[in-house]
């Protein structure tokens, strides 16, 4: 039933997706920049409904409270394709730093631009790094919200955690909060896989930290707050879901958090190979 589900989700996902695109770009395309949001906002909004029907997953946003007033850095958890669109509907006026090359694909491309995200050559360095830099800057000035993902890629539910300086460098470069986000959706929207999993996980977005730290000490403050956070969520999300088959990450982690317990998993963790998406 999970894999004729997940070819339903799927397929319904890539549709939508398709469909919104053409349908609606006349009207995205002509509309003013705040406006032309609601598009990918609804079908970001339409995607959620469309994994709960078919697939059965569900989830809970906690700390929305904790959304600071105009421009900040969004720093979430990174684990599957979920995550990278999937809290767009609760932040105002979103901007990435994306691969350049996402620019050059047709249609998606121009979806992106309209927006005016911000390309990088990820083998640049020296002064097209400062433009970006630069840019970065540029954007938050206007009150927007910079998402960027502390760990850089995705990373496996429970995996070591690997964060990078980037998001350091930003945080001494244009002065504003950082709210770090912890989730997660991996366990039930695996990296690279073509399985979906039933179930209910929680967002919880955490106490903003604010400007003004040395970035060293930033960045050190930044992963004790979301590495503490995210193991209590991933005990609790494991114990909520005891039907969920665990990546070999989240099982060995879990087994850690709690002195040796068996995690409650009725199924073999999940093999390493499967369908990429």
């Amino acid at each position: 039933m999970i894999v004729l589900r997940s070819v339903l989700f799927n397929t319904a996902f890539y549709l939508n997706l398709i469909l919104r695109m053409i349908v609606l770009s006349p009207y995205y395309f002509l509309a003013s920049h705040k406006n032309a949001w609601s598009v990918p906002k609804n079908w970001v909004r339409s995607n959620h409904w469309l994994l709960e029907k078919i697939v059965g997953t569900r989830f809970t946003i906690e700390g929305l409270e904790n959304i600071p007033d105009g421009g900040y850095i969004l720093a979430p958890k990174h684990q599957s394709f979920w995550d990278a669109y999937a809290l767009l509907p609760w932040v105002r006026d979103a901007v990435y730093i994306l691969k350049r090359e996402l620019m050059w694909i047709p249609l998606f491309g121009w979806y992106v631009g309209k927006m005016r995200m911000i390309p990088v050559n990820r083998g640049a360095r020296g002064k097209v790094m400062a433009a970006v830099l630069d840019r970065t800057r540029e954007e938050m000035a206007k009150g927007r919200q910079l998402i960027i993902y502390p760990e850089g890629t995705r990373r496996p539910p429970g995996a070591e955690p690997d964060y990078k300086y980037g998001i350091a460098r930003l945080y001494g470069s244009v002065g504003v909060p950082v709210v770090p986000v912890v989730m997660h959706p991996g366990l039930f929207w695996p990296r690279r896989k073509f399985l979906r999993f039933s179930g209910h996980f929680k967002v919880r977005i955490l106490p903003p930290i604010p400007p003004g730290l040395d970035p060293d000490v930033f960045l050190q403050k930044l992963i004790d707050v979301m590495e503490t956070e995210s193991d209590r969520l991933l005990v609790e999300t494991i114990e909520a879901n005891p039907h969920l088959p665990l990546p070999p990450t989240a099982a060995k982690r879990y087994l850690e958090l709690t002195s040796g317990a068996p995690a409650p998993s009725s199924l073999p963790p999940m093999p390493p190979s499967g369908s990429a998406i």
